[in-house]
């Protein structure tokens, strides 16, 4: 069951996950020497990320020891702002002014040197690299320490959509997404597969804001539906959903707080 911790904003939100994104990479290093971290993208990510640049997180950790992977990707280059990897480039992974993380041990998706080969080489060559550097689970899948992820408004997760590659079962542990139809920017994408998800010693679910609370309530509380709602499959003991006061307003749980300290947690498992 996933644990659940309500805060009173959405900067409470990027601080609360940053000093959880502290803790679990700093007891990876502590145990096996190595922390390995999929980053994902968007504004939640980024406040995260300024919130870690703040100094006493910034000097809370080792981060030389961390590998810096990505949960999924838009088929565009590097320095696109549709990219995922381009906020990174702009906070926590600046010369000078990030976190210090070596250059090497940052594994962005191969875009920009497999583009014209298309997402199919982007895959395989994102899937040996996870093979070669990354423990893997009794099914060869790689396990992260950590992995970061918002909510879209439709239930999904990653790239992975409703009804999407990213959840079939049979399909391989990175996948390549067709353009979305139902949300923007409709370009093609590449993803780790939910099941690293389950997979993954500790999930981080960022998720401010009004506008989603709806579909946070159906996810967490409703029926279990992971093909039509992906984040159903980041509700299990390995994971834990930081919302603010707007986005739990319409879980059935007692999750209100009324000062800055977190709420919780509240146990939440399959319907």
């Amino acid at each position: 069951m996933a644990r659940l911790i309500v805060v009173p904003d959405a900067q409470a939100v990027a601080e609360a996950a940053a000093d959880r994104v502290v803790a679990i990479l700093s007891g990876a290093v502590e145990m096996r020497g190595v922390a390995h971290v999929a980053l994902s993208g968007g504004s939640t990510a980024g406040a995260l990320y300024r919130a870690l640049l703040e100094p006493t997180r910034r000097d809370a950790a080792d981060w030389s020891t961390v590998e810096v992977w990505w949960g999924d990707d838009r088929m565009v280059g590097r320095a696109d702002p549709h990219s995922n990897v381009a906020i990174a480039d702009h906070t926590v992974l600046a010369p000078g002014t990030g976190l210090g993380i070596d250059p090497r041990r940052v594994h962005p998706f191969p875009i920009d040197d497999a583009r014209e080969a298309g997402a199919p080489r982007v895959v395989a060559t994102y899937a040996a690299r996870l093979a070669e550097r990354l423990p893997a689970d009794l099914a060869g899948d790689p396990v992260f320490d950590l992995i970061l992820l918002g909510m879209g408004g439709d239930g999904h997760i990653l790239s992975a959509f409703p009804g999407g590659a990213a959840t079939d079962p049979a399909n391989p542990a990175v996948v390549e997404v067709s353009a979305p139809t139902h949300i923007e920017p409709q370009v093609p994408r590449v993803t780790l597969h939910t099941r690293l998800v389950t997979a993954a010693r500790a999930v981080l679910v960022m998720c401010p804001g009004a506008a989603k609370a709806g579909r946070v309530a159906e996810v967490l509380e409703g029926a279990w539906e992971p093909a039509r709602l992906p984040a159903q499959l980041a509700r299990g003991p390995n994971a834990t959903w930081i919302l603010d006061v707007a986005a739990a307003a319409e879980l059935r749980h007692g999750t209100a707080t009324g000062n800055d300290r977190h709420a919780g947690p509240a146990e939440l498992g399959r319907a």
